[in-house]
């Protein structure tokens, strides 16, 4: 029979050759969800499509147990049908309706008690001259964008875990202005970075609130002559995935972000450089 006897440079360099293998399984597992998230409960609104239900998908693959809240029932019964039903539930609501909001708390409360992660991100976009735009579509505008952070939030922060975190939607928009005939969704948009600012203030140290400003991200809500009109002007050449700007949301509700509150993080590959 014949023995192996591996001397001791050999040991080591076999030692170092499992170590680098032990690191790219662990690389490769993490690749598609960097932040272990079992045991902690998220509610995401505007989750029925795109940032909100990458965020919410996002969120449940890195083992939250998540509620979605959107006005589309539809839609959020084809999200939720993607994720694990013992880990996550849906609510409809009307995001401009402070009663919306508090039927949303009061499903997370019935679904899981406390809540760690609040994500804001219902909203609406419409086209719309400010000469020629009504009242109501002004307020509607106010209303479900901004006012329903402020609905939510105010009614979710009573219920959240210390070390909790939110995060709200704002956009490129919010720092720019907003593009031809949207000036009232820019100044919705801008009122969330105020906004989530002052909350941050308000509910430190407990909760952390932050927000991400996406510029064009492949969404329903993305207008294709937007893209035609800037991508030439985006360094990195293409529109942003939902799951792009879900990971930077996730990043901010982990503990890798620990130390950072009433931030922002632009996510326009370059579009828009602060």
């Amino acid at each position: 029979m014949c023995k192996v006897v591996a001397h001791a440079g050999a040991k080591d360099n076999l030692l170092v050759l499992a170590e680098r293998s032990r690191r790219q399984i662990f690389i490769h597992r993490s690749r598609g969800n960097m932040f272990d998230f079992k045991g902690k409960h998220a509610v995401v609104t505007g989750a029925a499509s795109g940032i909100g239900r990458a965020t919410a998908q996002y969120f449940h693959d890195c083992g939250a147990h998540v509620v979605l809240a959107d006005i589309n029932e539809a839609g959020l019964r084809s999200a939720a049908a993607q994720l694990d039903a013992t880990r996550a539930s849906w609510v409809t609501y009307d995001a401009g309706e402070p009663a919306g909001a508090e039927a949303v708390v009061a499903h997370a409360k019935r679904f899981f008690g406390k809540i760690d992660f609040v994500v804001a991100c219902a909203g609406i976009n419409e086209a719309q001259l400010a000469q020629e735009m009504s009242d109501e579509q002004w307020r509607r505008m106010l209303a479900v964008n901004l006012d329903g952070v402020f609905y939510f939030t105010r009614r979710a922060i009573p219920v959240m875990n210390k070390g909790g975190s939110i995060v709200a939607l704002s956009s490129m928009s919010g720092h720019k202005g907003g593009s031809y005939a949207h000036a009232h969704y820019g100044a919705t948009k801008g009122g969330i970075l105020a906004y989530a600012r002052g909350l941050a203030r308000d509910v430190g140290p407990d909760i952390r609130v932050n927000t991400v400003s996406p510029g064009l991200i492949d969404t329903p809500m993305l207008p294709p002559k937007a893209v035609e009109q800037q991508l030439s002007a985006i360094p990195l050449a293409r529109v942003g995935k939902p799951s792009e700007v879900a990971s930077v949301v996730a990043f901010l509700c982990s503990d890798a972000a620990s130390y950072i509150t009433g931030e922002t993080i632009i996510i326009s590959g370059g579009l828009y450089m602060a």
